[in-house]
């Protein structure tokens, strides 16, 4: 999927550059599918060329004549995390194939706000903010209403059947959408940051001991429509704020990736963690289009070039991290609770999902046959 990306901007580059020689404009007509498959087979050695070896661009690229770019990245959680390691990634493999002419500058551990923070900012213009690794369900109410369909419960079986969808011609709709519907943002590559799973400050040993919790959820309508159906009470608080939320009684619980929970030390406040796996943390890199559109065609194909390694080292590492932070939890005393029957979670989450399908059954199901 994104090598086909990746090879029609390096086309798109060749060819400008064709017309310019002429005295020519290039044509604003969009691509078709026919000539993006021209495009593509006409790239095809160009692109495998960046395929060997170290993994560099083996001057695919024309970087002396590159101007230099700093592109301000933001991440909410610190980079011992999988989001975090994966942002590292893209980072160095975007200084790497642009022989250091862009700068990816990672803000991470949340200096630049929340998720939501960061899209109203983006979206705001003014460019402080070029980039960020955002959960798809954040996306919903900024013109990203396909990809609520990843974050309903118990989509994805399992990560496999998550990176079938994320390597499928399929996810380029929605890499897209944002953009498409004139939000000013659009998504670059795909990534995962773990299961997610309820964190609690009080003992819990299974789902009945949900109903009445305070838990705390981002301002989305999957996240509280699956806890309304646990028969919890969903509370709207910043990630920022979670810590004292919890620390203060605020709110009873939560839910976060294994990673995510112990790199912001939730443990020490909430150190009850249940296994349910309510959702894969699917994830987007997005790019403003005001900064996407500042990069020339080579600049354009190094960020592409550089998100399709980032996430396949995010889907190589993103289980042994997850599991080797599960077994530094269970060693340092949280309560980790296995879930052995998932049905009543399902069975609990079936309104949810009907709820927020409506329109989108046929795209949902072709999700569901990926697995």
């Amino acid at each position: 999927m994104k090598k086909r990306w990746i090879s029609t901007v390096l086309c798109a580059a060749m060819v400008t550059g064709a017309l310019a020689g002429c005295g020519l404009k290039s044509p604003d007509a969009p691509t078709t599918a026919a000539t993006q498959a021209e495009t593509t087979k006409a790239a095809e050695g160009e692109t495998q060329a960046t395929e060997g070896g170290s993994g560099t661009s083996s001057g695919a690229y024309d970087t002396a004549n590159m101007p230099e770019v700093t592109l301000v990245y933001a991440e909410v959680n610190p980079l011992d995390t999988i989001v975090g390691q994966m942002a590292s990634d893209f980072k160095s493999k975007v200084e790497e194939l642009s022989d250091g002419k862009i700068t990816i500058d990672v803000q991470a551990s949340g200096v630049l706000g929340s998720e939501n923070d960061v899209l109203d900012t983006m979206l705001g213009g003014g460019g402080t903010i070029d980039m960020s690794r955002i959960s798809a369900f954040a996306l919903t109410s900024y013109g990203g209403e396909k990809s609520m369909l990843l974050s309903l419960p118990y989509t994805f079986v399992n990560r496999e059947h998550f990176w079938n969808f994320a390597n499928s011609d399929l996810a380029d709709e929605f890499l897209m959408e944002s953009q498409e519907n004139g939000s000013g943002v659009r998504g670059l590559f795909y990534g995962e940051e773990g299961f997610r799973h309820f964190f609690t400050v009080k003992e819990i040993a299974g789902i009945d001991d949900l109903k009445g919790m305070k838990l705390r959820v981002s301002n989305d309508p999957v996240m509280n429509g699956l806890v309304e159906g646990l028969g919890a009470s969903p509370t709207v608080v910043s990630f920022n704020e979670l810590y004292s939320a919890l620390q203060t009684g605020v709110v009873d619980g939560a839910e976060q990736p294994i990673a995510n929970y112990k790199s912001n030390a939730f443990p020490e406040v909430a150190a009850n963690l249940i296994l349910d796996g309510h959702t894969l943390g699917a994830v987007q890199v997005i790019i403003t289009d005001e900064a996407w559109d500042k990069l020339t065609a080579d600049q354009q194909a190094i960020l592409m070039e550089a998100g399709e390694y980032a996430s396949s080292q995010n889907q190589k590492n993103s289980e042994s991290k997850e599991n080797e932070v599960l077994e530094q939890l269970k060693s340092e005393g949280v309560n980790v609770v296995e879930v052995t029957d998932i049905a009543p979670w399902q069975e609990a989450t079936k309104k949810v999902i009907e709820d927020n399908t409506k329109g989108y059954e046929d795209l949902y199901q072709k999700i569901l046959d990926l697995q």
